[in-house]
């Protein structure tokens, strides 16, 4: 009998493939392992939802998606040819690389970030370049110097939480000769936000999800901004109904209501400090964060006992058994009773 193994291109039966956070079945929990928003999206959005849901989900949705992009350019004040969608960022950024990376060539981002990037690049059959951060997450000099066809920067960083100057990542655009992929999926918890480089450099791409700030991590929508000739020729390689009829209301909804998500994200990021605050008086290691979680390095329980005490206690926090990252629990920010509830319960680990 054959190994299935063989029937899978090489690239493809080698890889290991990307593990995301746990998603309980069962169980009640307090669930701070996969950045979602502990606030429901606002009321307008979930209206909107009910009244579209009627016979015309037989119908395909828009394939152009104009009244959404129509919104997003009028909320960033451009232009609706600059702005692409797709099923949640994870699409674009694979949209990305087939646009631009052929089978062998070089795509490069800075470790630890997202843990994705990998698993894109090696079903393309592309090279990895990872270029290391420095311990304080400042831009490693040398990444500016690989020769990659795409550069990825995920600002603020995934999963340290911390954030990156805009002439920082402006000096990156111009030194490099490939495509800037500014990742910022988490940039509505933070005073950053990079569309406005678009402008200056052709090749930036700023792709953003609404499954954070917004509440709609359910519904998978992100977006792309870039100079309309990128995005004409991403056009190419999108699948032509690729944004449900259902998500395309919500998404609409929630930018028409953006002040909604703008409340909440203020209301986390005081939460934030507070959870910041009480690891650090536990005696964690904690970077700055700029995003809806905090990235905090046990001195002296190993995370991953943490990380399974927790769990036994109905608390679920991210662990990543990978370097420079084992030492660390990622912690997403949730209502303030929440992080009352996990911060009790590492003080009751830690000194028992």
């Amino acid at each position: 009998m054959n190994d299935t193994n063989t029937f899978f291109r090489p690239n493809i039966a080698h890889m290991e493939g990307y593990m995301p956070g746990e998603q309980p079945q069962t169980g009640n929990f307090i669930k701070l392992n996969t950045n979602e928003n502990p606030y429901p999206p606002p009321a307008r959005v979930l209206d909107r939802l009910r009244q579209a849901c009627t016979e015309d989900l037989r119908l395909y949705p828009d394939p152009g998606a104009a009244k959404l992009r129509q919104l997003l350019a009028d909320t960033f004040g451009t232009a609706p040819e600059q702005f692409m969608v797709g099923n949640g960022s994870d699409e674009l950024l694979t949209i990305i690389i087939r646009s631009f990376a052929g089978e062998g060539d070089k795509i490069a981002y800075p470790y630890p970030t997202y843990g994705y990037y990998k698993s894109l690049i090696e079903i393309q059959g592309a090279q990895c370049v990872e270029v290391d951060f420095p311990e304080d997450f400042s831009l490693p000099a040398g990444l500016a110097k690989t020769g990659a066809h795409i550069t990825f920067l995920v600002n603020p960083n995934a999963p340290s939480g911390t954030l990156l100057p805009i002439d920082d990542i402006a000096a990156l655009a111009a030194q490099i000769d490939g495509i800037l992929v500014v990742d910022e999926a988490y940039v509505d918890f933070s005073e950053g936000g990079s569309i406005a480089l678009v402008e200056e450099h052709a090749n930036t791409i700023v792709v953003r999800t609404m499954s954070k700030s917004f509440s709609l991590a359910g519904m998978r929508i992100g977006f792309a901004c870039a100079q309309p000739e990128l995005i004409a020729g991403m056009w190419k390689v999108k699948d032509h109904y690729n944004l449900n009829r259902l998500s395309l209301v919500a998404a609409e909804a929630a930018l028409e209501e953006i002040e909604s998500m703008r409340q909440n994200a203020e209301r986390i990021c005081r939460t934030r400090d507070r959870l910041t605050l009480g690891l650090r008086q536990l005696g964690f290691h904690v970077w700055d964060s700029a995003a809806n979680f905090a990235l905090a390095r046990s001195t002296s329980v190993p995370a991953a006992k943490l990380y399974q005490e927790l769990k036994e206690r109905r608390i679920l926090v991210r662990h990543f058994d990978q370097p420079r990252l084992d030492d660390c629990l990622r912690i997403t920010v949730g209502t303030d009773e929440e992080i009352e509830a996990l911060l009790n319960q590492l003080h009751d680990i830690l000194t028992t």
